[in-house]
């Protein structure tokens, strides 16, 4: 059972873990891998209205996504774009990255192995991992620009098309815990933590919504 309060604490957090930029044109549009093909989407949505001219997908499997996605999460957002009218000239695939760190270093790699300069990134994930994924980019891109995009949903909306709040919820007390403990190991920038949001995460560890959480934390 989800109760008010479980409820209410997830909504803080989903709030925190976006960015809440607002997108503007910038040198590339690098849409991050997962189970979910509404960031190839969002991508392409943002390539239509003229906030970038190409596109970098990037993404190998795991096992979330090796049946759902046998090819590839890069290789299925590619896909799904080209369905959705983005010409092949447009679109650069890194099909190699099985983590956000690996997201961030091998895209930016494959556009300086394609001689494509960058000055400014719209970063598309999931809505609830576009701060971490900022925070990595910010960690180990720092002279970019890094602008964060997802898809405009609110929390009952995602998970009404999850079909598991729970499951949601789980991964909302995962993306925070990492925010705590991956500056430690120096995969992320540190970022501000409102007393609130902290509040809000040990109440749900609290509640049992630990599946996604880090095992040894």
């Amino acid at each position: 059972m989800i109760s008010a309060q479980n409820w209410a604490d997830a909504e803080q957090l989903w709030d925190f873990q976006q960015m809440h930029h607002e997108v503007r044109p910038c040198s590339v549009a690098i849409g991050l891998g997962s189970h979910d093909l509404g960031v190839a989407e969002v991508a392409v949505d943002l390539y239509n209205r003229g906030m970038a001219p190409l596109i970098v997908f990037t993404g190998a499997t795991s096992r979330t996504t090796r049946e759902r996605m046998p090819r590839g999460e890069a290789e299925h957002y590619r896909e799904r774009a080209l369905e959705l009218g983005v010409p092949d000239s447009a679109i650069l695939v890194e099909p190699q990255a099985r983590n956000t760190g690996e997201n961030i270093r091998f895209s930016r790699s494959l556009l300086a192995a394609q001689g494509i300069p960058v000055e400014s990134v719209l970063l598309v994930s999931k809505p609830y991992e576009e701060r971490r994924a900022y925070a990595t980019a910010r960690k180990l891109w720092p002279e970019v620009e890094i602008v964060s995009a997802s898809a405009p949903m609110t929390l009952g909306e995602y998970a009404d098309s999850i079909q598991d709040a729970g499951l949601v919820l789980d991964m909302l007390v995962g993306a925070q815990q990492r925010l705590f403990v991956y500056p430690k190991r120096e995969f992320i920038v540190s970022m501000d933590v409102p007393a609130n949001v902290i509040e809000a995460y040990h109440r749900l560890r609290l509640a049992g919504f630990t599946n996604r959480a880090i095992s040894s934390c």
